[in-house]
């Protein structure tokens, strides 16, 4: 049990059916929003690849992380990063909010990589992110990385801002890692 961060295939994405995690009408809602934009829909979702999957279990203490984002980054900064509910390897200016609940939230909120990347990128600068921690997810291969023992291994061994807080550090690598994945595949990102 517990909240999982996850990528989305095309199956699931374009699925009506909500009971077998069909995200059809965020999807198709997310495209009259981006025609409303001007722009062109999200259509090029991949098959979820099992084998270079994203998922990853929300499970340490996040006071430090909210503590760093309120340090580093503007209200809507902090918003940007920590307020949406489904990742789309798209440009957005704005998040896009619908009426739609998701997983956990009444509505969907869905902010575009690119500017989550952005974000994240400035967080792992300023808590000074090794190059070391696992840049391919797989399945739960970064919560097992922070915590079964390798991130205090390798922070004995390379002390930094970073290790002061592996909780802090977690979260600031997995929003990194989330929309670098989602770029990298073409690929939604949700919570579970």
């Amino acid at each position: 049990m517990g909240v999982y961060l996850i990528d989305v295939g095309a199956e699931e994405w374009l699925s009506e059916d909500r009971g077998e995690g069909g995200m059809g009408a965020i999807a198709k809602g997310l495209d009259a929003e981006l025609a409303r934009r001007g722009l062109p829909p999200y259509t090029s979702v991949p098959e979820r690849d099992f084998g270079a999957a994203f998922e990853e279990k929300l499970s340490p203490s996040m006071f430090g992380f909210d503590a760093l984002c309120r340090s580093q980054l503007t209200p809507a900064e902090r918003a940007l990063i920590g307020d949406w509910s489904v990742l789309v390897p798209v440009s957005l200016d704005e998040q896009i909010r619908l009426p739609i609940s998701s997983a956990y939230t009444d509505e969907t909120v869905i902010a575009g990589a690119p500017q989550v990347l952005a974000v994240a990128e400035r967080l792992a600068a300023a808590l000074e992110l090794p190059v070391e921690i696992p840049e391919m997810s797989g399945n739960l291969a970064l919560t097992f990385w922070f915590l079964e023992g390798e991130a205090e291994e390798f922070a004995a061994a390379s002390p930094g801002r970073w290790s002061e807080s592996l909780d802090t550090a977690f979260y600031v690598s997995l929003y990194l890692r989330a929309a670098q994945h989602s770029l990298r595949q073409g690929c939604p990102i949700t919570y579970s």
